[in-house]
């Protein structure tokens, strides 16, 4: 069973909220980084990114760095930029974009849960990836970015947290995305045990985004166990940010995917090969696949619906039969010699919220060859997955809208 626990989070005056918000660290590059912050002193990202406020040419991994982090972190809390709420609370967040309302509950989670599988994962971290977040988290003293967990949905939960919904909102704010984001503090304590013991009959969370954020916490945790004689299992690094969103709610993009060459093949021998698993029909551009197994290709100018071909896949296997399991496997790595597509430097992967004009923008710029726009993965085909404790290929799910970070902070100490 899931246990949860209320925490003081630390967080922003109302007035200044909306300028601290920012996007996740792992969404975006330094330079990026360095312009979205520019002109804003207040924004989260001198925390989460703090490279930016270094030389350019740092080291990203180094030292200094996460030391910076440290020191923005103690300087926003000296100034009164975020400051520690007085009691354990949970909060309710909530987003809209469009058409699309997710509204989930912000606490703290168990490492134990997730050491244990009552949290189940659905991809492997990246060794490098995990290293940087266990000493950013290590160094900054603080879950300064909360990971995305998703259950299933029970109506009783939801009618409750909507509830909360009707009191009066602590920030409420629309980003330049267009993406609206509202938080509710929950303080009151006969809420707090009820919603705790809710979630204690739930059996499984699920990571929807953030697996490197999970894997280090957990590292976090067993290091200061280790030097702690008097661990005890209560103190704060035994619990890591969360915020979980029931899974009705949840908006799943594709991870679409563009290749710089044809592996030394004509675009005539190139159409030839794909067309041995996949039926190819010439449509006009931009096309969006509308159905599972149906995936839009850009090349060389033209624009081509592709099937994947009965017989080509396990359709009984859960990960063979995903969508980026038959690209990858009948076409990346067989055709364009895309093997590992974890290391290899000629794919590049891109998040659906940027649509598919973004893939043909890439093949008509001539530093890509070839792009792939895939349909969605669904939240069922996760859920199953990790249920059955098995892995899917990396970069299978893109998240929207996705959390903003410095809203809601959680000390270790």
């Amino acid at each position: 069973m899931a246990f949860i626990k209320p925490f003081k989070a630390l967080r922003p005056k109302k007035e200044v909220a909306e300028k601290v918000a920012a996007l996740p660290y792992d969404v975006m590059s330094v330079t990026e980084a360095r312009e979205m912050a520019t002109g804003n002193p207040f924004s989260f990202l001198h925390i989460s990114r703090p490279e930016i406020d270094l030389p350019p040419h740092i080291d990203i991994h180094s030292e200094p760095v996460y030391l910076k982090g440290r020191e923005n972190l103690e300087e926003f809390v000296r100034q009164g930029t975020l400051v520690q709420e007085q009691s354990d609370c949970y909060y309710v967040y909530r987003q809209k974009m469009g058409t699309v309302v997710q509204t989930g509950l912000v606490v703290c989670a168990d490492v134990d849960d997730y050491q244990s599988g009552v949290i189940k994962k659905h991809e492997h971290t990246r060794a490098d990836k995990e290293e940087d977040r266990v000493r950013h988290i290590d160094c900054l003293d603080a879950n300064d970015e909360p990971v995305f967990y998703t259950y299933k949905h029970i109506p009783a939960v939801t009618r409750l947290i909507e509830g909360i919904t009707g009191g009066e909102a602590a920030y409420d704010f629309t980003t330049d995305d267009g993406v609206t984001h509202t938080l509710w503090v929950v303080d009151a304590p006969e809420m707090i045990s009820r919603l705790t013991a809710m979630f204690a009959d739930i059996p499984t969370l699920y990571v929807a985004d953030g697996h490197h954020r999970s894997a280090a916490a957990s590292r976090v945790r067993d290091l200061r166990k280790a030097h702690n004689p008097a661990h005890t299992g209560r103190e704060e690094y035994n619990y890591f940010l969360t915020v979980i969103f029931p899974d009705d709610e949840m908006n799943i993009m594709p991870y679409n995917r563009a290749v710089k060459d044809l592996n030394s093949l004509t675009v005539a021998e190139f159409i030839t090969r794909v067309g041995e698993k996949f039926d190819i029909t010439p449509v006009p551009a931009p096309f969006e696949p509308s159905r599972r197994h149906h995936f839009c290709m850009f090349l060389a100018g033209k624009c081509y619906e592709l099937q994947a071909k009965p017989g080509s896949f396990a359709e009984s296997d859960a990960v063979a039969g995903l969508d980026v399991s038959i690209l990858q496997n009948n076409l990346l790595s067989p055709i364009l010699g895309v093997r590992n597509p974890r290391t290899d430097q000629r794919i590049h992967f891109v998040g659906g919220i940027r649509g598919v004009g973004e893939l043909e923008r890439l093949v008509n710029s001539g530093d890509f060859q070839v792009a792939f726009a895939l349909h969605p993965t669904s939240i069922t085909e996760l859920m199953e997955l990790a249920d059955a404790d098995k892995i899917m290929p990396p970069k299978s799910t893109w998240f929207e809208p996705k959390l903003r970070s410095g809203l809601f902070v959680h000390l270790l100490r």
